[in-house]
Parts: structure tokens; C-alpha cells; sequence
């Protein structure tokens, strides 16, 4: 199917059931145990914990229920990441990836315990779990991973046969694992958790954190919020009191799926680190037919190429899976952190009633839903036993990783100083000469501003400084967004807000 006929947006969000209108920002001053800045799986994970352990929870999302980056994955749970139990045992040592393994594992399993006490119906199926490549070059990694793996304690095997409908050189299959609709598992979720007597309130920005006894969370409507403890959960923090910035690096990556008959669908769940990544699972979806979801084309937030990028995802698929029709495209966004393990636990080195989740690399699902016991045991103060492995104020290994760190602040760096220069930025078009459709950064008046034509041929103008922390927005006119390239804000074309760490728009301007 042609891709301009596909859904743009998230089957997820698409198929779960209408959830009525949102629930609306609180409307006085609050004083609860714990609030909880965000409503994904990490947030939803930790809030449904504590709420069940007998605290007073609020959740503050700025958008609705977990219809963010959790409603925009390929909804995998996996404690198999690719090739990072290699990387773990030679950077963190073997205590490292054994507590990884078993952390991303216990996860899993509590999760179907929670489908099975809550009778979710969540399209759960247990599946194995595989890192495959088609070139023969990439055997031998694949042996080591599968070899580090199994010593850290997965199922894990070397294998050279699949139910991909094309031919590998070599995978490592970790059974056990799951896939479900991630959505309806969250609604569940906090349904629940509003029954145990916690609150969730929707469309409430959280703009101000000032740490005490008790906390205080202001909102964009001006309304306080105060807690004994505060969890920040919004992805990419919002607050950053450790400069966690300077060890996380956003990525997107994109997603297209469609149907295929049943008997044609892969039940394995299947990623290579080859051609920009590759992603692949199917999914039910009834008449005979299974969706199937294929992931990849990972890149930088602004970049320019997004719907070449689609387009060779979708050539990919369909070259792959014969008799595939592709109906729906969307994109997610993810944060990578140098040393490869999420930054969970507390927020600073002087956080006594903070904490952050955040740099799940791609794998927040079974990391999401890790955090939520791990946080949920430092809020009552109990040690994990693999908080140590999470500790965002970990140094060992940001030092060890140094050359990741170094790589992503010189990309910063690089945007910051280089796109402010006229010589080393792209010539951009005159305001009158933007096509429909299309957004370019413009000098006028000595600022840049960032300009976009609507499908109607009105100019819409907004300052090009993102406001986290004032890098030059690009525009990605697959998505019609203007993205920090930097930290990944992501804000409409008339410069609402579309995902922090921003948490204030663009600001508007005359041309």
C-alpha cells in the first residue's frame, strides 16, 4: 500500500477503547505522599506500586494517559536488548550483567502477574526473543552475546533457524519472553490504581521543583503540588539538578506495520543491530491475519530525511515479509544513556526526596516496569538489590564510557555553536517562497526564526531557540514538528509543546 494512504499514528492508540474526555488538571493546591511527573509505564509502574503499598499518589501528566513515547513502541518485553549482556560483562563485569538480566527478567514476570490478578485483557503472548543478523560477518558477536547471556542467567542459545521468512546467518533466541497491546495493560493499570485511591490528572504541565520537606511541584495553571516524595518520569527529565543531559542522547525510530496472513507471521520477537536497526514482531489482529510491526531507521531528532527514511522502511518490510500491506506509520523517540543501563533512582547526589527514571535505550517496557519496583522500594526506604547497578549517581562507569560522553557532547556542542553560524547553516528559502508543508529556519531581524506554511498557505512563526536549553530547532516535515536536535524537545508548528524536556513553547514571532 502506498504510504500516503497509511494511518499516521500509533495502532495503539488507534485500537484501544475510547477512555472519555481527560481528566482535568486539579483545580486548588494539593498536599499528597508522592507525586509522580508522568504517565507512562515508568510513571504508571511506580505510582500503581506505591498506591498498592497504602501512599497517597498523584500522577501529573502533561498530555493524556500514557499516550506518549509508551503508546509509540513495538510493545516488546524482553530482557534480551540486542548485544548488551557482551558489553555489561566487559564494562560493568559479570555481577553487573547478572543483575540486569535478572532485574529486566523479574520485570517480566511481574508484569504477567499483574495481567493475570487484574484480568487484563492485553493481548498477552509469551514468545521467544531474538538477536539475528543476516550477514555472516556478525556471527561471531552473536556467539559472545549469546555465550554472555546464558552466564547471566537467561535461556539463551546460539541459533542458525528462525520463523522469519527469510534466511539469517546466525541469532541468539532467549525464550520465555512477552509481547502485549501496552496501552490497554496502562489503562488497566491505572484504573486500579484510582480504585486503591490514587489520583491521575491530565493536561497538567509541571513546570517548577522545589526540593524540601515537603517538595513542591508547580503547574503551568499556577497550582502547587506538595509531596513528601517526588518522582520525575517524563522520559527525558524535566528537571535536571545532575545534569543528566550531558549522559543522555535522544534518538527516533521510525515504525510502520500492516497485515500478513496468519500462517505467514512471525511468533518470535526479532531485532538486528544491521541497516539502522531492525525491528520486528507481530501482533493479533483477527480475520485470519496478524499485524506485523517492523521498527528501525534510528536517527538524530531534526533531521531532515524522514520520509526517505520511511520509505526505505517500508521497501525493507515489504521486500521481507511477501504479501504484507502496510497500514499505519508512526515514529518514537528514545534516550539513550552512555554507559548503556538506565539512569534509575535518585535524582541528584543530595536528592533525599527525588528521584528520576530515564535512558532506557530502547527498552522501556520491561525497564519501565523495573522502575517502578525499584523506585517504589527507595520511596519506602528499602534497598533493590540492583539499585546500585541503576544509580544515576554512578561514576565508574560514565568515567569508563567516557568516549560516549565526550561523542554526545560534541554533537551538542556542535548544534549549539555551528547553527547559529550563517556560514556553516543550510541557505533557507525566503518566508514567501516556503512550500505547504514545509518549515526552515530564517534570519530576520537578527534572530532566527522558525517559519512553517501550513497545507492552507499560512506562515506560522516561532523562535528557533528551543527552550530547554537553546539549541536551533529543525524541522521534520514527515511529522510537521520543529526538534531540538540537542535534547529532543519536540514542539508543534505554532510551538506548543510536543515532548520535553521542554517544558515551556516557542515563543511567537512576527516576520
Amino acid at each position: 500500500m502506498n504510504s500516503k494512504a497509511e494511518t499516521k499514528g500509533s495502532y495503539w492508540l488507534e485500537t484501544t477503547p475510547p477512555t472519555g474526555p481527560p481528566a482535568p488538571p486539579p483545580s486548588h493546591d494539593l498536599s499528597v505522599d508522592v507525586a509522580v511527573i508522568g504517565a507512562g509505564i515508568a510513571g504508571l509502574s511506580t505510582a500503581w506500586e506505591l498506591t498498592r503499598q497504602g501512599r497517597e499518589v498523584a500522577v501529573l501528566e502533561a498530555g493524556r494517559l500514557a499516550a506518549g513515547v509508551t503508546a509509540h513502541t513495538t510493545a516488546k518485553l524482553t530482557a534480551l536488548h540486542t548485544l548488551v549482556y557482551d558489553h555489561l560483562r566487559h564494562t560493568r563485569g559479570p555481577e553487573g550483567a547478572r543483575l540486569y538480566a535478572r532485574s529486566q527478567s523479574a520485570a517480566i514476570r511481574h508484569a504477567a502477574e499483574i495481567v493475570e490478578e487484574l484480568d487484563i485483557d492485553c493481548e498477552w503472548e509469551e514468545a521467544a526473543a531474538f538477536t539475528y543478523a543476516e550477514d555472516p560477518r556478525g556471527v561471531e558477536e552473536l556467539r559472545a552475546e549469546a555465550e554472555a547471556a546464558r552466564e547471566a542467567g537467561l535461556p539463551a542459545d546460539f541459533v542458525t533457524e528462525t520463523d522469519l521468512p527469510f534466511p539469517v546467518a546466525g541469532a541468539v533466541r532467549v525464550t520465555g519472553q512477552a509481547q502485549f497491546h501496552p496501552r490497554k495493560y496502562l489503562l488497566a493499570l491505572a484504573d486500579d490504581l484510582r480504585r486503591c485511591g490514587g489520583a491521575v490528572y491530565e493536561d497538567t504541565r509541571v513546570v517548577g521543583l522545589s526540593e524540601g520537606e515537603p517538595c513542591v511541584l508547580t503547574t503551568d495553571t499556577g497550582v502547587s503540588v506538595r509531596a513528601r516524595e517526588v518522582v520525575v518520569a517524563t522520559h527525558y527529565p524535566v528537571f535536571d539538578r545532575a545534569l543528566l543531559f550531558t549522559r543522555l542522547s535522544p534518538r527516533r525510530e521510525l515504525v510502520v506495520a500492516g497485515t500478513v496472513d496468519e500462517a505467514l507471521a512471525p511468533r518470535g520477537m526479532y531485532i538486528t543491530p544491521e541497516q539502522a536497526t531492525r525491528s520486528v514482531r507481530s501482533a493479533p489482529y483477527g480475520d485470519g491475519k496478524r499485524l506485523l510491526i517492523v521498527t528501525g531507521e534510528h536517527f538524530t531528532p531534526g533531521a531532515n530525511d524522514v520520509e526517505e527514511r520511511f520509505a526505505r522502511l517500508s521497501a525493507w518490510a515489504e521486500g521481507h515479509f511477501p504479501g504484507l500491506t502496510l497500514t499505519h506509520r508512526w515514529a518514537t523517540q528514545d534516550n539513550d544513556s552512555t554507559d548503556s543501563v538506565p539512569l534509575v533512582g535518585p535524582l541528584h547526589a543530595r536528592s533525599r526526596h527525588t528521584y528520576v527514571a530515564t535512558g532506557f535505550g530502547g527498552w522501556g517496557l520491561s525497564g519501565g516496569i523495573m522502575a517502578g519496583g525499584l523506585l517504589s522500594d527507595l520511596v519506602r526506604g528499602r534497598e533493590c538489590e540492583w539499585s546500585g547497578l541503576y544509580d544515576p549517581r554512578r561514576l565508574t562507569s560514565v568515567i569508563r564510557e567516557g568516549g560516549s560522553f565526550l561523542k554526545q557532547q560534541a554533537h551538542v556542542a556542535r548544534h549549539f555553536v555551528g547553527d547559529r553560524l550563517p556560514a556553516l547553516t543550510s541557505p533557507a528559502p525566503a518566508p514567501e517562497d516556503i512550500p505547504r508543508g514545509e518549515g526552515f529556519v530564517i534570519r530576520t531581524g537578527g534572530r532566527q526564526c522558525a517559519v512553517h506554511r501550513d497545507e492552507n498557505g499560512q506562515l506560522h512563526a516561532v523562535s528557533a531557540r528551543c527552550t530547554h536549553l537553546g539549541c536551533i530547532v529543525a524541522f521534520n516535515s514527515a511529522e510537521q514538528a520543529w526538534e531540538c536536535p540537542c535534547h529532543g524537545s519536540r514542539f508543534a508548528p505554532d510551538g506548543q509543546i510536543l515532548q520535553g524536556p521542554a517544558v515551556r513553547p516557542l515563543e511567537k514571532r512576527d516576520i
